[in-house]
């Protein structure tokens, strides 16, 4: 995206972002039941769930919606720090991991 590469022209280029975060909606709701704890009711999996919902539309402006290269980029780094926030709080149960 950043170096306008060909390959960005391709169908399954243009399809794998919708089937990989439709797979991690599908697996945060799935890790919801599975352990029988609810969005608003913990706190780490509301932030998780989030955090989510927020790198979803981070990589919809780095992919699609960003005006100039900037806001692309931009929008790419952001994602992965909401990422590697979505890492620890799954991996400590804590949704101030910031603090």
């Amino acid at each position: 995206m950043v170096r306008d590469m060909d390959i960005l022209q391709r169908k399954w280029v243009k399809i794998a972002p919708h089937v990989i975060d439709t797979a991690l909606l599908v697996s945060a709701i799935l890790l919801a039941i599975r352990i029988q704890q609810y969005p608003l009711v913990d706190p780490w999996l509301s932030a998780k769930l989030a955090a989510l919902l927020l790198y979803i539309g981070l990589g919809m402006v780095a992919l699609r919606f960003g005006k100039t290269k900037n806001q692309k980029i931009g929008a790419w780094c952001g994602a992965i720090i909401v990422f590697v926030y979505i890492l620890l709080v799954a991996i400590t149960r804590n949704a101030f991991i910031i603090l």
